[in-house]
């Protein structure tokens, strides 16, 4: 079953000129470690408020995400950014959705 991972993150005001850097990096980690690229957008109107950054990601399915958050969390690189995230990121939350044929 194919798998959409949506990642909603607050971000502390005045910290957006940060995130471009930020995501950058975290894909440098993260590509070898087999994470698919990313959506990013940033929300306009909505019930989740102007400081939202929503990221989306189509995974073929739910073992290869679990497989590659099994890679992530065990590597140094990765659990170093996201402690120094916290100071971009105010919450996050995640939600996944299989995708309907």
């Amino acid at each position: 079953m194919l798998i959409l991972e949506r990642i909603i993150h607050q971000i502390h005001p005045g910290k957006w000129a940060e995130v471009p850097a930020m995501e950058k990096e975290f894909e440098q980690i993260e590509k070898p470690l087999g994470f698919p690229d990313k959506k990013r957008y940033q929300m306009l109107v909505g019930g989740e408020g102007a400081n939202t950054l929503v990221i989306e990601r189509d995974w073929p399915s739910m073992a290869a995400m679990e497989a590659a958050y099994d890679k992530a969390m065990a590597n140094p690189g990765w659990q170093a950014m996201v402690a120094k995230s916290s100071a971009v990121l105010k919450d996050t939350r995640y939600e996944l959705l299989g995708v309907m044929p």
